[in-house]
């Protein structure tokens, strides 16, 4: 078994949702031990399906220890504070004014642990809005993507949640390199992480391409998408109804392309180049449309191969895990839970799969962290019967049987 670079580091997670468990499952699988804590009903994503856990809980928080603590007990309390004693991370996507009510400001943690590396993950890092809420969404709304994805005409959000998983790897990020300062100061070890700057970070290239075309061109303009901008790179459906997508970037590519599908246009010198084609789209587009459609799938990924041409099929959620490049060795890892079975895909780069823990039940290991702490069986008990605490409850099932 390889030595994990975060071996022996203890992190707290108080999180819900996907931002914060993202962060601490990125440093689960670096190796840190991470303590979920959690409220009595656990975290929302535990009843999301059927009352049971949803594909989030499953993919972002196995490896994890769960401690189920109710904060506003005086017990609760002291219970949270001895952990943090512990701990060399808290990171958490709670309410600003949730985190006020629970008494876990960084004020508050660093009474206890001045040591501690404190990171929220919040709506809106400092400004005007920074006590304000701001979700995924949001995120997307009020920085230009939502505008720029449009169903029917009506700005919409992305399928997945994006901002919220780029804003834990970038906690992750600010986290390691305050772990790797000799020297941190309080300033260094309190790390915000706001939703609405991550998502001005991820649009920084679109932000700066309209500035550019403004002074430019006199007028805002976006800058188009690769698939927009590059008529044939994008996706284009098989005779028998199934996708490909091309990535037809350069005049070579063109090139193989409208010469590895005998295309009429493989002769026209005005396509040869890419502004010529830009300025024909829609024709080009037609004309790789209708290659494309005349072919059964099997046909046109034989000829694109034979022509060297990028390409790759359009995948539904269902099939995706069936390609042999993801069943390659390291590259999935197989947990059993709830009495069902998961191939849940690894942080990428270390190629292994080690044995780890499957996803914590509610408190699953409440006991054993209060033993660490010192807690004896009486004290332990005690907690457990004035509800400062609690452990798992005996269930037959954790998703509810179908109607």
């Amino acid at each position: 078994m390889s030595h994990k670079p975060l071996s022996g580091r203890r992190v707290i997670e108080m999180g819900t949702m996907i931002a914060a468990p993202f962060a601490t499952h990125i440093l689960s699988q670096l190796g840190a031990e991470v303590i979920k804590v959690e409220p009595p009903t656990g975290d929302t994503t535990r009843a999301l399906v059927r009352g049971g856990p949803s594909g989030t809980f499953i993919a972002y928080n196995h490896g994890k220890k769960s401690l189920a603590i109710d904060l506003t007990t005086n017990d609760g309390q002291l219970v949270f504070h001895k952990l943090v004693k512990t701990a060399d991370v808290v990171i958490h996507n709670l309410s600003p004014s949730a985190t006020k009510k629970l008494g876990i400001t960084p004020e508050d943690l660093a009474k206890d642990n001045p040591d501690l590396i404190y990171c929220h993950v919040r709506g809106y890092s400092m400004g005007p809005m920074h006590e304000g809420l701001a979700t995924n969404p949001v995120a997307e709304a009020a920085t230009g993507v939502m505008d720029d994805h449009r169903i029917d005409g009506r700005p919409s959000r992305l399928g997945p949640s994006y901002h919220d998983q780029f804003a834990g790897a970038y906690a992750v990020i600010r986290v390691l390199a305050t772990l790797m300062n000799p020297e941190p100061t309080a300033e260094d070890k309190y790390i915000e992480i706001g939703l609405y700057e991550t998502g001005l970070h991820i649009a920084s290239r679109d932000l700066a391409g309209v500035q550019l075309k403004t002074q430019l061109l006199g007028r805002p303009e976006k800058e188009a998408g690769g698939e927009f901008a590059m008529p044939g790179y994008g996706a284009y459906q098989t005779q028998d109804g199934r996708w490909i997508y091309l990535l037809i970037l350069t005049d070579a590519h063109w090139r193989k392309l409208s010469q590895g599908l005998a295309m009429p246009e493989a002769d026209d010198k005005e396509l040869a180049g890419l502004r010529e084609r830009k300025k024909q789209r829609d024709r080009v587009e037609a004309a790789v449309r209708k290659a494309i459609g005349s072919l059964t799938f099997d046909t046109a990924v034989a000829k694109l191969q034979h022509a060297g041409i990028g390409f790759t099929e359009v995948l539904p959620l269902e099939r995706v895990l069936e390609a042999p490049q993801a069943r390659h060795p390291g590259k999935l890892r197989t947990l059993e839970f709830g009495g069902l079975k998961f191939d849940v895909p690894e942080f990428p780069g270390d190629g292994l799969v080690e044995p780890g823990l499957a996803p914590p039940h509610l408190g699953e290991h409440t006991l054993e962290i209060l033993a660490q702490l010192g807690f004896d069986g009486g004290a332990c008990s005690e907690l457990v019967q004035g509800r400062a605490v609690a452990v798992p409850e005996n269930k037959d099932h954790v998703w509810a049987p179908r109607k």
